[in-house]
């Protein structure tokens, strides 16, 4: 495959000593033209003024470390092409402020406060279901009214200071009004949990609504989804008021209640209330839950999504003549539901690995900086950019390697509900099938809908069958129907991607860093930043006519959490607490310092 070829990136500083080989071997014209832009640049940098600072402000955001060729993993320190590093961004203007929040969110005093704060949302069981009526016909939205007055309690003072706006009932908008007449910014979380299976309440260490803390761990519901993001946010806003922050951009709070089932009562109200009263494309940017810090052979990786798949569960209904089961024809409806699954199953959607999806950019970020990455992966992925045939190769590589690319690249399948029948000596007059869809970002609804009607129509012909795919009439038959359609009308098209250039990419990721690197627990070590594409679905589906800038990351380690989420033995790690108050804190300093429209 040959060697891999030197890695040209636009950072500051020299050639790093481990890579000296590649870089000697550049021709001597073009080194020489390379360190001069090198050098006119942190020239212009520190000659910039304040008059010219929206000029200037890019050296701030300048690429993180210096020009090497890529003879393995890079160092997190070291820029890549492929997968750009902004360096970490430090509050300026409100430096001070910055700093003496970082010493007292290390104190011992404001760890337990966290935790209290945690603790008591955690025991307020807000359960959402699937099978939840509307706000103020369905009592079981009543405990949210319980959990809003905890969280008055806990933050009387963000209460008094901010503008709380209720919407449906326990929607929460906090508007944090700034000075300035600049786009306001969205930090978003969500109020609901997914219930507990009275079953497994015995399986639990302590129980689920107990927000115990053993010394180590939170337990109970909610306590990683989501109710973490959500305290973690209110501790950075009170905190700030309580150093006497006044913002010069109007920062909003947007909390949901029913992200863990529909998403209609909470975000979707919350998102109409926000565009009646900002407008479309009204907002900077908005940050909501999502992926996590981790740890790969001693390289941490940040992996804020970018993107969130599309979704569409197909309900597939066979009707057919009923009659004594001692005269059956030669397929019941049961017989025939089983040959549309198998036509299903055996025909997977196709993987693309394209060069513009958040999987190549994943894929190439992985290769430049995993320790663990294949060497020769590695080097394919160098290839692919540019190479077609070393494209396909590595996306075979990939799909070969783990099942997780599978899903990532591709709009997956999963038959997960089956009825029919009521009685053993009764011909099923009706039997259905429920196939979940979790489509790629390169595709679309009406795609996925076309694929099935393109799949599935010879198999109706062929048994005779009536077909009704999504409300259009599509074969005729006589000896029954079968009917496609969107099982609870959840479909949902993938979502816009996020912009992974300057400006608010460039702006999360400066503070993911700076946040990282002034952990006192990290000793100054450096993370990744790598896009991602999220699988599920967030209550940011809600807000894409509101920003194109939409970002989905919690800043815990994977490692943070205890047994995972929605199930038996939920548990946050405490110390995470103090660290994600930490981002936030510079997060909102940040984007109220910066030059975003």
């Amino acid at each position: 495959m040959g060697l891999p070829q030197p890695d040209l990136c636009k950072a500051t500083g020299r050639a790093s000593r481990k890579h000296d080989s590649s870089w000697s071997r550049l021709p001597f014209a073009f080194r020489v033209l390379l360190c001069s832009l090198v050098v006119i640049s942190l020239v212009l940098y520190k000659s910039c003024g304040s008059a010219f600072l929206p000029i200037c402000h890019l050296p701030r955001f300048w690429l993180a470390g210096s020009c090497s060729g890529l003879a393995g993993s890079l160092p997190p320190d070291v820029n890549s092409t492929t997968c750009p590093q902004w360096a970490a961004l430090q509050p300026t203007k409100h430096r001070g402020l910055s700093e003496d929040l970082d010493v007292a969110y290390n104190s011992e005093d404001f760890k337990q406060k966290a935790i209290q704060a945690l603790g008591d949302a955690v025991r307020v069981p807000t359960e959402s279901y699937d099978d939840n009526g509307p706000v103020g016909e369905d009592s079981r939205w009543d405990t949210f009214a319980e959990l809003h007055q905890v969280l008055q309690a806990t933050f009387p003072r963000v209460y008094e200071s901010l503008n709380v706006t209720k919407v449906n009932t326990y929607g929460l908008i906090f508007q944090w009004q700034g000075s300035t007449t600049a786009k306001p910014y969205i930090l978003a979380a969500h109020q609901d949990v997914v219930p507990v299976d009275g079953q497994t309440v015995k399986e639990w260490k302590h129980d689920p609504y107990s927000g115990h803390y053993d010394g180590t761990w939170i337990w109970g519901r909610g306590s990683c989804d989501d109710k973490s993001d959500l305290v973690r946010q209110l501790l950075a806003i009170d905190s700030l008021l309580k150093q006497g922050f006044s913002p010069a951009r109007t920062l909003i709070l947007a909390y949901g209640f029913d992200e863990e089932s529909k998403g209609i009562e909470g975000a979707g109200h919350l998102a109409q209330y926000l565009e009646e009263t900002y407008g479309r494309d009204s907002i900077a940017l908005l940050l909501d839950e999502g992926d996590l810090y981790t740890d790969i052979g001693g390289t941490v990786f940040a992996t804020p999504s970018i993107s969130e798949k599309g979704y569409l569960d197909v309900q597939i209904t066979l009707s057919t003549l009923g009659g004594h089961s001692s005269i059956p024809p030669s397929h019941t409806s049961i017989g025939l539901l089983s040959r549309f699954i198998a036509a299903v199953e055996d025909n997977p959607h196709p993987a693309d690995l394209s060069r513009t999806g958040t999987p190549f950019a994943m894929t190439q970020c992985l290769a430049a900086y995993n320790p663990m990455y294949p060497e020769d992966l590695r080097v394919l992925a160098r290839k692919a950019v540019t190479d077609d045939g070393a494209l396909k190769v590595l996306q075979e590589r990939l799909l070969a390697s783990d099942p997780l690319y599978k899903a990532m690249l591709g709009t997956t399948q999963a038959v997960d509900l089956v009825e029919g029948g009521v009685k053993v000596n009764a011909l099923p007059e009706r039997a259905s099938a429920v196939v979940n869809h979790r489509i790629a970002e390169h595709s679309s609804v009406g795609e996925l809908q076309q694929h099935l009607i393109d799949l599935l129509a010879p198999v109706a012909v062929k048994y005779d069958l009536a077909l009704v795919a999504f409300g259009n009439n599509v074969t005729c038959g006589g000896s029954g129907q079968v009917i496609l359609s969107d099982f609870l009308g959840a479909a949902l098209e993938p979502s816009p991607v996020t912009p992974t250039e300057y400006g608010p990419w460039a702006l999360l990721q400066g503070s993911i860093k700076a946040a990282f690197e002034s952990s006192p627990t990290r000793n100054s070590s450096k993370v990744v930043v790598m896009p991602y594409l999220s699988l599920g679905n967030t209550d940011t589906h809600s807000y894409w006519n509101l920003t194109n800038h939409i970002f989905r990351f919690s800043p815990s380690f994977d490692t943070d959490v205890y047994n995972g989420l929605h199930t038996v033995n939920e548990a946050y790690r405490a110390d995470s607490l103090n660290e994600g108050v930490r981002f936030y804190t510079k997060f909102i300093l940040n984007v109220d310092e910066s030059d975003l429209p």
